[in-house]
């Protein structure tokens, strides 16, 4: 029998946690568990409304891990991640999915997680004043803890960010892949170039030939296919029910392509 214990601030529920828990947050990827009774004996949640607050300085904003999708969707100043959230799940999955959430969410899942990586979102944990890149947090959630927040900037150039989802189902399918481009340009070149693979590996995934292929070069016909042909350079995509890790690797490069060649034509 699974049991739920509330606390009222991060810190308490991070000293409650133990090795028969599970952290509840908007239930997406736990509820499973608790339908189909693999479930934890004890499942920890917060009330602390700082966790579904977000806050804006200057061009960083803080988003409280309790977020859902659809708190992403009704803020102005989340514009830029507008496309990415509302392509999570349907509009029941996007009231109770949370941004912190989908940091844990495991394969074919984690497409906002993929564009945090593009954005390099820094995370606050439990009971800490500093951040840590999100990039570190996937790659060793098992030992991430508690997440209390997300800080992400606002692209200076709104051209410079990019989000493509592929999926059989439309519009809420789960992901054969997804892609989040974020290309900074510096004098027309591209500086600190980041492309990220969703379904793609266990977590979403930088690409680091494609970066390698656009990094200093302008965004044009011969470097977007020069990032095209690089793309899953070092990727190893997996086997699943929505498709073959084959079938992703010759993809990947095709939907890279056409993302890279939307993003040049805005």
């Amino acid at each position: 029998m699974t049991t739920v214990e509330t606390y009222r601030t991060l810190d308490e529920a991070s000293r409650a946690m133990g090795g028969d828990t599970a952290y509840l947050g908007g239930g997406t990827l736990v509820m499973r568990a608790v339908n189909e009774g693999t479930a934890p004996a004890r499942l920890i949640r917060v009330t602390d409304p700082g966790l579904t607050q977000i806050r804006a300085s200057g061009d960083r904003i803080t988003i409280g891990a309790g977020v859902t999708m659809a708190d992403v969707l009704a803020n102005r100043d989340l514009d830029f991640l507008h496309p990415v959230a509302r392509l999570i799940g349907g509009p029941q999955v996007r009231n109770m999915a949370t941004v912190a959430g989908n940091l844990f969410a495991a394969h074919p899942y984690g497409d906002f997680a993929a564009a945090l990586l593009a954005l390099d979102a820094q995370v606050t944990g439990a009971g800490q004043s500093g951040t840590r890149p999100v990039a570190e947090v996937l790659r060793n959630r098992d030992r991430a803890g508690l997440i209390s927040a997300v800080e992400v900037t606002r692209p200076r150039d709104r051209r410079a960010f990019g989000f493509l989802k592929v999926s059989r189902v439309k519009p809420k399918g789960v992901s054969v892949l997804s892609i989040a481009v974020h290309l900074p340009r510096d004098g027309g070149r591209i500086r600190n170039a980041r492309v990220v693979f969703g379904a793609m590996g266990p977590t979403p995934l930088r690409s680091s030939g494609a970066e390698r292929a656009l990094e200093g070069h302008a965004i044009d016909a011969r470097s977007i296919a020069d990032a095209a042909a690089a793309a899953t350079e070092g990727l190893d995509p997996p086997t699943d029910q929505i498709a073959s890790g084959w079938y992703r690797r010759e993809v990947a490069g095709v939907h890279l392509k056409r993302l890279l060649t939307e993003m040049e034509q805005r």
